[in-house]
């Protein structure tokens, strides 16, 4: 959730040590027993394997040990950590703690992906409720840049929902963890629980290489997990990450293929899914007045040739020209102009007093009202992550404040221009290589409409292009049998339009959401 509003608020040789619980003098058979024994006192004890769903652990744990992986306990900011290694990455590494919040009686694991000894990027992962071994790998991101994928878990898609005003949560039927493993990462460093005592990321490609860095390790150290196909999922702003991210995977992905790499795993990259993001600002910000003045929740529909869609439209062309021109540079000094003059498009919505991502809502200009981004709920999410005793059972430090979005990544973003790129241009090559892409979009938001969205996939140029365009139109209907909106789409190409739902379709349409993610990732007609 959350794409930048501030112009318009502002107008492999493993020899490594060895654990701390293990004696050099061990054979490697007695190291990789050490090590089971160990990780199951880590999850909760040596218990029964099928009722625990923490599957196949002995066979992870024993692959380590004939790669001698580094495997340590560690204690940092009064929490004790497992920490988990890999040569490749020779200054990252994962500490991770095994929380009970949220959804106890599924595995799930948090903490940090070090990056260096000051960069510090937090994830939160929650097993699939159904079939562990069986469901898909998933990454979600939030957007901003600069807000919390915490944020998704807790208000639309995790195995809980934040409740009573933070004091706890409650379950979630409709999370996409029924049916996947899903990993919730605070990314750029920042973000969230994410932290940093020194240096910043202020681009996606710069992030993505980031996130590529902890899925390798994630998935090297946890192979239960590696053989499933992994799909790239998120809102908003990730519609700009997520092109990178998938990018960065496919390229390591090609030269793994022709010389791999002893112990770096190949990321089984089968899929991207995008709600309402920002991908291409030169075919998605003209899209604007053609929402606002045209479609059935535009808030100027009644009055489309008035001064206010007149204005927008005269906006839109003098954004499109400056995107134009920094896509063709890809130059900070012509993107940020663009970027400026963009985001001032928002100025006359935001002035309707509308959620300009959900217009069905209205918005209070106090925070303390509505909280952050209009959402009450955003706000009880900053109130429950920052107990003390959540942020240790999910391994951040109590120091941290945790906020839903850092308005500094947000500018620092912003200042570079990096919403004008065209992430969109990173995704045909994934295509032609058979990886699927979904666009999904909730009708009644303003930030990134539904109308721009469509465009964006329909003017995405590879060789389906043509059957894509010539694709009809059909009706989406949920799990309950209910029509919830429409649907176009080929085998590798879709697109998802909610009607009852704005910028965040999870928690807007969650029986919609959920029927979507549910056929999509079994590669099922939509």
């Amino acid at each position: 959730m959350r794409l930048s509003t501030l112009a318009v608020l502002a107008s492999p040789t493993l020899a490594l040590a060895l654990p701390n619980y293990l004696k050099l003098t061990n054979s490697p058979s007695d190291l990789a027993a050490q090590a089971i024994s160990a990780a199951k006192s880590w999850v909760g004890g040596a218990v029964d394997q099928t009722k625990t769903q923490w599957h196949d652990l002995e066979n992870v744990v024993e692959d380590f040990g004939k790669e001698r992986l580094k495997v340590a306990n560690v204690e940092m900011h009064g929490i004790e950590y497992l920490s988990l290694t890999h040569p490749a990455f020779p200054q990252h590494r994962l500490r991770v703690v095994s929380p009970k919040i949220c959804d106890p009686n599924i595995n799930q694991l948090s903490g940090y992906l070090d990056i260096s000894e000051t960069r510090h990027l937090f994830f939160w992962f929650q097993e699939s409720r159904r079939n562990a071994t069986e469901d898909p790998l998933v990454l979600w991101l939030n957007g901003g840049p600069g807000c919390s994928s915490s944020g998704g878990l807790l208000f639309e898609l995790g195995g809980c929902a934040v409740a009573n005003n933070g004091q706890n949560t409650t379950y979630n039927e409709h999370a996409w963890n029924n049916v996947a493993n899903v990993l919730f990462l605070d990314q750029p460093i920042g973000v969230g629980y994410s932290y940093a005592d020194e240096g910043e990321v202020n681009n996606s490609p710069a992030a993505a290489e980031d996130v590529y860095a902890f899925l390798t390790l994630f998935i090297a150290q946890f192979r239960a997990y590696s053989e499933q196909p992994f799909h790239i999922s998120g809102e908003s702003y990730a519609g700009t990450y997520i092109p990178n991210i998938a990018s960065v995977i496919h390229k390591n992905n090609l030269a793994l293929d022709l010389a791999p790499v002893p112990g770096i795993p190949r990321i089984n990259l089968d899929s991207v899914m995008i709600g309402n993001g920002l991908s291409d600002g030169k075919i998605q910000f003209p899209s604007i007045p053609d929402w606002a003045c045209g479609s059935h929740y535009g808030p100027f529909l009644s009055d489309p040739n008035g001064p206010e869609c007149t204005s927008l439209r005269s906006k839109g062309a003098r954004c499109e020209r400056l995107v134009e021109a920094c896509q063709k540079t890809n130059s900070r000094f012509s993107c940020l102009p663009a970027s400026l003059v963009c985001w001032q498009m928002y100025s006359s919505l935001q002035e309707l007093g509308l959620n300009l991502y959900d217009v069905r809502r209205t918005c209070n200009k106090a925070p303390s009202e509505d909280g952050p981004l209009c959402y009450r709920e955003l706000q009880w999410i900053e109130t429950y992550l920052n107990k003390k005793e959540i942020k240790k059972a999910l391994g951040a430090p109590d120091s941290i404040t945790y906020q839903s979005c850092n308005m500094q990544i947000n500018q620092n973003f912003l200042l570079q221009g990096d919403g004008m790129h065209d992430a969109a241009a990173l995704l045909p090559e994934l295509v032609e290589a058979g990886i699927r892409v979904l666009i999904y979009a909730g009708e009644a938001d303003m930030m990134v409409n539904f109308i721009g969205c469509y465009r964006l996939l329909d003017n995405l140029p590879s060789t389906f292009s043509s059957a894509y365009q010539n694709a009809p139109n059909k009706t989406f209907v949920d799990l309950n049998g209910d029509v919830v909106g429409w649907t176009k789409g080929i085998n590798n190409l879709a697109f998802v339009s909610f009607r009852n739902a704005g910028h965040m379709v999870p928690h807007d349409d969650p029986v919609g959401a959920l029927t979507m993610f549910t056929r999509w990732t079994k590669n099922q007609s939509l």
